[in-house]
C-alpha cells in the first residue's frame, strides 16, 4: 500500500493557473486537473457573470474528446430561520454562490489499495489526483466552503464540503443545480424509478426525472456513466432535463437537506470509458467514494445464496433447509407476514404469528444442517422497533433482515435507513434492503448491507431484452437482488439464460428459486452451475457486450472461472474468447446450453470441453437465450 501527498510537484505537473500562485486565485482564473493516466482533463473555472454575481463552472474531456461541456455548478441554501434565531446576519443573495470569494486551492494525490468484505474483486485500487478550492461568502466570514474535485483513471468526483461553521448556524440546502451539458447527441438509458424498464433516449422530451446512475452514449463514441456517491446524509437526487438549456441535464433533489457542519454533499460522478463493459468493471469507484468500513469484527459476514420459503409452515421450512443444504445454498428466507399484516404497525415483528410454526426450532434445525434464516420486516416495524428488534434476532440466532417497502428519497428517510443499517451491524446482523432504493457506496462503510433491489427482477418478470440492460445500468451502483426463478412458468427466457444471471448479476446474497419450491425441481443436471457458483469474487471481466443486445462476463474464485452469456429477444451468434485465462494453463469447461433436444422441461444442455487461453468458442444464442460455464483448472 503506498500513499503521498505532494502538493509542489503536483502544482508543476497538474494545474495550469493563469500568472497566479495556488494560494491567491482571483476570480476567472482558470483550473486544470488530469487524472493519474493523463487521459481525464477537468477545466474548472469560476466566471464573473454579472457585476457582483459569480458563478463556478466545470468541463471534462478525455483524450481530447468532450465528455462534459462547459456546466455550472451551484446549491441553493436558505439558512435565514437559523440565523434569525442566532440573531446573525440574513443572506440575502439571490444565488448563494453569487459572492464566493475563492481564498486558496490546495492539491494531493492518493493511491492505495484496500480490500473488501465482499466485492467483485479481491483487491481495489483507490488512485486519484485531487484539487480543493477554498471558497468564502464575501460578505459572511462564518460561511466557508471547500469544492472537492478528484480525478480518477475511471472518471470525475466532485462534491461541495462545509467546514464547521464558527457561529453555530444550520444549513438548509433547498436544491441542487449541478448541470450535466452533454455533446450534441447524447443518449440515455432512461428510468423513471429504481424498479422501472429503461428506455434509450436523446436529451429531450423525457416523460419524468430518470434514476441514477445515468448510463449516456455519446456521439463521439464514448460512453459515460453519472452516478452519486456516498449519499448517507442527504436526499436522494436523480435526474431532469433543463428547460433553458439544450443538451443539459441538472440534479434533482426529492427534498431539502437540513444539515449541521461539518459536513459534506454527495459526490456527483462522472464515469467515462471508451468500451460500454469497461463502464461495469469500473464500479469500485462509488465505493471508493465513500469512507473505509466501521465494523471492526467483521469475522460474522457471511455471503451466500439464499431461497424464499413460499408456504410458511415448519415443514416447509424444513424441506427448504433440506434443499438448500443439497444445493449449496446458505440461507433460507420467510418472507413478509411471519409476524402479522405486514403494514400494520400493530403487528409485532418479535412474535411469530403463523399458528403451528415453530421458529426457535427451524433456527435450530437450519444450524445443524449448515443454513442460516433470513427474516422479512416491512418498514412499519422497522420504525417502530430497530432501536431493540436486531438484538432480538441476535438473540434468536437469525442472521439477516430483509428490509421490505422501505421509505426512499428523503434526507429524513434517508438518514433513518442509514441508522438502521448500523443497529443491524452493531446486532451482527446482514442487511438486503428491498423495493425502491439503490446503495449508492455505502456497503463499504457498512458491509453488512449485502444488497439491494432497486431494480427490475423477476418479480415483474421481465424480457431478456431488459436483462441484458440491466448490468450497464443499475449494476453500476453496485450489487442488486434480481430474485432469479427457474421453475416458474411466467420466466420470459430460457433457463439457461436464467442460470447464466447468477455469473453475471452480481450480489453477495442471491437470491435463487424465487417463486419455487424443492418440490418443483427434477434434480435437472444444469442445477450444478448454481450449487458450484460462489457470490463474491476474486476477479471481474466483462468480456463484450452492449445494453439491449447482449452480455457476457467472467468472474473468478479461487482457480475457477464462471461465465454467464445473457442474450436479448432476437437469435444470435457471438465469439467468447477465453484469453484472459492465464498462458500455459489448461481448463475443463462444463457448458450449459440451451436446447430442444434434450429430454427435460428446462431443454439445458451440459457438454464438456477442454479450454485454454487460445481457444475460441462460437456459440448460437436462442432468443431470449443464454449460455453458462464453470470452467476448472487442470
Amino acid at each position: 500500500m503506498k500513499l503521498f501527498f505532494s502538493y509542489t510537484t503536483l502544482f508543476l505537473l497538474l494545474f495550469t493557473f493563469s500568472s497566479v500562485s495556488s494560494q491567491s486565485i482571483v476570480p476567472g482564473s482558470e483550473k486544470t486537473l488530469y487524472s493519474p493516466d493523463r487521459n481525464l482533463e477537468i477545466k474548472i473555472a469560476q466566471k464573473q457573470e454579472t457585476p457582483g454575481q459569480r458563478a463556478f463552472f466545470y468541463q471534462v474531456n478525455y483524450k481530447g474528446k468532450s465528455v462534459v461541456l462547459e456546466s455550472r455548478m451551484d446549491l441553493q441554501l436558505d439558512n435565514h430561520l437559523s440565523e434569525q434565531a442566532m440573531a446573525l446576519k440574513v443572506d440575502k443573495q439571490e444565488r448563494w454562490f453569487d459572492n464566493l470569494k475563492i481564498t486558496g486551492a490546495f492539491t494531493s494525490t492518493k493511491d492505495t489499495t484496500w480490500s473488501p468484505v465482499t466485492a467483485e474483486r479481491k483487491e481495489i485500487r483507490d488512485h486519484y489526483n485531487a484539487l480543493t478550492i477554498e471558497t468564502v461568502k464575501e460578505d459572511n466570514s462564518i460561511y466557508p466552503m471547500f469544492i472537492e474535485f478528484r480525478a480518477y483513471n475511471e472518471g470525475l468526483a466532485f462534491r461541495f464540503f462545509f467546514p464547521e461553521n464558527v457561529k453555530g448556524t444550520y444549513y438548509r440546502i433547498m436544491a441542487e443545480h449541478t448541470e450535466f451539458t452533454m455533446p450534441e447527441n447524447t443518449k440515455a438509458w432512461h428510468a423513471s424509478w429504481a424498479q422501472a424498464p429503461y428506455q434509450l433516449l436523446n436529451l429531450k422530451n423525457w416523460p419524468d426525472e430518470s434514476e441514477r446512475p445515468l448510463t449516456l452514449e455519446l456521439s463521439n463514441g464514448l460512453y459515460a456513466c453519472l452516478a452519486e456517491a456516498q449519499m448517507v446524509d442527504y436526499a436522494r437526487t436523480k435526474f431532469k432535463l433543463s428547460t433553458t438549456k439544450p443538451n443539459t441535464i441538472l440534479t434533482s433533489m426529492y427534498t431539502p437537506a437540513d444539515l449541521i457542519s461539518p459536513f459534506g454533499t454527495p459526490w456527483r460522478v462522472v464515469m467515462v470509458a471508451e468500451k460500454y463493459t469497461d463502464l461495469i468493471e469500473n464500479n469500485y469507484l462509488l465505493l471508493n467514494l465513500n469512507t473505509p468500513s466501521k465494523i471492526k469484527d467483521e469475522s460474522w459476514i457471511k455471503p451466500g445464496k439464499i431461497i424464499r420459503v413460499m408456504t410458511q409452515t415448519t415443514a416447509d421450512a424444513k424441506a427448504n433447509i433440506d434443499f438448500a443444504a443439497k444445493h449449496n445454498l446458505q440461507y433460507i428466507l420467510f418472507d413478509w407476514k411471519w409476524y402479522g399484516p405486514a403494514y400494520s404497525f400493530k403487528s409485532d415483528a418479535t412474535k411469530v404469528a403463523i399458528p403451528n410454526f415453530d421458529l426457535p426450532g427451524i433456527i435450530n434445525y437450519g444450524k445443524e444442517k449448515g443454513i442460516g434464516v433470513w427474516l422479512y420486516v416491512n418498514l412499519q416495524g422497522l420504525y417502530m422497533q430497530s432501536d431493540s428488534l436486531f438484538k432480538v434476532y441476535q438473540k434468536w440466532g437469525v442472521k439477516g433482515v430483509k428490509f421490505g417497502f422501505v421509505q426512499a428519497g428523503s434526507h429524513r428517510w434517508t438518514t433513518w435507513l442509514e441508522k438502521a443499517i448500523q443497529q443491524a451491524a452493531d446486532a451482527k446482523i446482514m442487511v438486503n434492503i428491498h423495493d425502491d432504493w439503490r446503495p449508492t457506496g455505502e456497503q463499504r462503510t457498512w458491509p453488512n448491507l449485502m444488497t439491494s433491489e432497486g431494480i427490475r427482477g423477476n418479480e415483474e418478470m421481465p424480457d431478456a431484452t431488459s436483462n441484458t440492460v440491466m448490468p450497464f445500468t443499475r449494476y453500476i451502483a453496485g450489487a442488486a437482488d434480481y430474485t432469479l426463478c427457474y421453475y416458474d412458468k411466467r420466466i420470459k427466457t430460457t433457463h439457461a439464460h436464467q442460470l447464466a444471471m447468477a455469473a453475471v448479476y452480481y450480489s453477495p446474497i442471491q437470491t435463487l428459486y424465487w417463486y419455487d419450491e424443492p418440490s418443483f425441481s427434477k434434480d435437472e443436471p444444469e442445477l450444478e452451475f448454481w450449487d458450484q457458483i460462489p457470490t463474491t469474487w476474486d476477479e471481474t471481466k466483462v468480456l463484450q457486450g452492449a445494453p439491449g443486445q447482449y452480455i457476457t462476463t467472467a468472474r473468478r474464485k479461487g482457480n475457477d472461472w464462471f461465465l454467464g452469456t445473457l442474450n436479448n429477444t432476437e437469435a444470435k451468434t457471438v465469439r467468447i474468447k477465453f484469453d484472459f485465462l492465464p498462458k500455459g494453463k489448461t481448463f475443463d469447461a462444463k457448458i450449459y446450453s440451451d436446447d430442444d433436444k434434450i429430454n427435460t422441461a428446462t431443454k439445458v444442455a451440459v457438454t464438456t470441453k477442454r479450454i485454454n487461453n487460445t481457444t475460441v468458442l462460437e456459440v448460437n444464442l436462442k432468443a431470449s437465450g443464454g449460455q453458462a460455464i464453470w470452467l476448472q483448472m487442470k
